[in-house]
């Protein structure tokens, strides 16, 4: 490997779909590349083909490009140093694993997975962590070599372990934790590193993977801390030189204080349920780099550019990230208020359309009273898909006037302004926000009726609500006919 030269990479696992912790993976990855000018590379982990789902690939790789991720090397985009899944790359770590059983750094083991279960309940019961045991711990030669061929005559694969050294220490100056330490013994006995089938393990797959793509720095989450020292194992084992390490905080809810877990349905938590909620992929990308990271002063909204200008790894948090669903829609909103009119239209109209506010193929009318109505909520939307409850008044006939809203009108003075504003509303020749303003303002002139009892009675009759987005704009977009209607229901009700 060139000297200084930086080679990182997300290797996800396509088990299911792009989860935010591993977003986070991806990003940090991604922006510790770029700012040193270095490669980003796209690996996929499969060698657990039980947890495979169709389209996982294609699903993680979709989201990644989404977010506005680019990388240098993968699956889509070959280098140098593939091929990019570990599924094709079984040639490679045969001969590797084969290497270690001829030096003895590694040997065949027939314990079933019953008699796994059996000594780990066993180990359970005496009060000791449960561990591998050397299954031919006290054999001699002749009754070792015995032992595996009655395993053998029973038809038993045999998976790979790796023989752990005693008592040693593993120790590496972690970028963001600063300097870790495992002994050996912790490890949980000799590990395996190829299953029965053949397909090499995570923790044996990646060092190899690591290595021969010539990874010079390796960011990851928590969780990965204690496989570190079996990797270091491995690199030992062949005389390699590991990459430096980094692991990041773990991402909790802001409000259990709890780590973030898939079961955990209290939280969205897959970037492909953001897109269909109509988040922005910028907003998406500044949220989560902000999970365990901080740029210097207060400001909190940057594009990506400006993030990849300034990250700088030792801002990385060492305490566990919030995550805060109210922080995530105020970021999401400051990017919805400054984008692109005709961006927020083609989110917010699919939204309308899937929830069938719209027609499918919705004619060039509709679209463009459509562009009205989204314009009127732009300012409040945290995500395209609050747009149809917002904007629910003008899909569905209001129920009568309640509550609070039927006490502010329940007045001497409310009849006198509905049925002067509907008079004057019925003969307008242009039904727009312009004309209707006009309107109440004569009607506010005629009668002598001003501020919240003017304004208050036309809002809750129209609209059946106390709030909402400018009057005038409101009663264009509900249309001269269903205004009328609600006016004449509530002077009915109110008489």
């Amino acid at each position: 490997m060139a000297k200084n030269s930086i080679r990182v990479r997300y290797a996800p696992s396509p088990t299911g779909h792009l989860h935010i912790g591993n977003a986070r993976t991806a990003i940090f990855n991604y922006l510790f590349a770029r700012h040193n000018k270095g490669k980003f590379i796209i690996r996929i982990e499969d060698t657990d083909t039980k947890r495979n789902v169709a389209d996982g690939e294609i699903s993680q790789l979709d989201n990644l490009k989404w977010l506005g991720l680019d990388w240098d090397e993968g699956p889509d985009k070959p280098g140098d140093f593939g091929p990019y899944r570990q599924s094709e790359r079984r040639s490679i770590y045969e001969p590797l694993i084969q290497k270690l059983l001829d030096e003895g750094k590694a040997y065949e083991s027939y314990r079933t997975e019953e008699e796994l279960a059996a000594d780990r309940e066993e180990q359970k019961a005496r009060g000791v962590m449960p561990h591998y045991e050397d299954e031919f711990a006290g054999m001699t030669e002749d009754e070792k070599q015995q032992a595996i061929a009655d395993a053998k005559a029973k038809g038993l694969k045999p998976v790979i372990r790796f023989r752990v050294p005693k008592n040693h220490d593993y120790n590496w100056d972690d970028m963001v934790k600063g300097p870790l330490s495992f002994n050996s013994d912790s490890v949980g006995g000799d590990f395996v590193i190829a299953k029965r089938d053949g397909m090499p393990t995570y923790n044996f797959a990646v060092v190899v993977d690591d290595h021969l793509m010539e990874i010079s720095h390796v960011f990851r989450g928590d969780d990965h801390v204690s496989n570190t020292p079996k990797q270091l194992m491995i690199y030992d084992a062949f005389g390699w030189d590991a990459p430096k390490f980094g692991h990041m905080s773990l991402i909790t809810s802001a409000d259990s204080g709890k780590k973030l877990s898939k079961r955990d349905e209290s939280i969205i938590q897959f970037i492909e349920q953001y897109r269909d909620l109509g988040y922005l992929p910028d907003a998406m990308f500044n949220f989560i780099t902000l999970l365990g990271w901080s740029p210097v002063g207060e400001d909190e909204i940057f594009s990506k550019r400006e993030f990849i200008k300034m990250y700088d790894y030792k801002r990385l948090s060492k305490s566990p990230a919030k995550f805060d669903n109210k922080k995530l829609e105020w970021i999401n909103n400051q990017y919805v208020k400054s984008s692109d009119e005709d961006v927020v239209m083609d989110l917010a109209l699919r939204q309308l359309i899937a929830k069938g506010n719209i027609p499918t193929n919705p004619d060039a009318k509709t679209v463009e009273w459509a562009r009205k109505l989204i314009n009127v909520y732009k300012q409040q939307m945290s995500y395209m898909a609050q747009i149809n409850e917002m904007a629910d008044v003008f899909f569905h006939e209001p129920e009568q006037v309640t509550g609070d809203a039927l006490e502010e009108i329940s007045n001497d003075t409310a009849p006198v302004v509905l049925k002067e504003f509907a008079k004057r509303a019925k003969e307008l020749q242009i039904f727009d926000k312009v004309e209707i303003l006009k309107t109440i303002k004569a009607v506010q002139k005629d009668t002598k009726i001003k501020g919240r009892k003017l304004w208050m009675p036309i809002r809750i009759a129209v609209t059946h609500e106390m709030s909402g987005p400018e009057l005038p704009e409101s009663i264009e977009l509900i249309g001269r006919e269903k205004a009328l209607e609600h006016i004449e229901q509530t002077l009915k009700q109110i008489d």
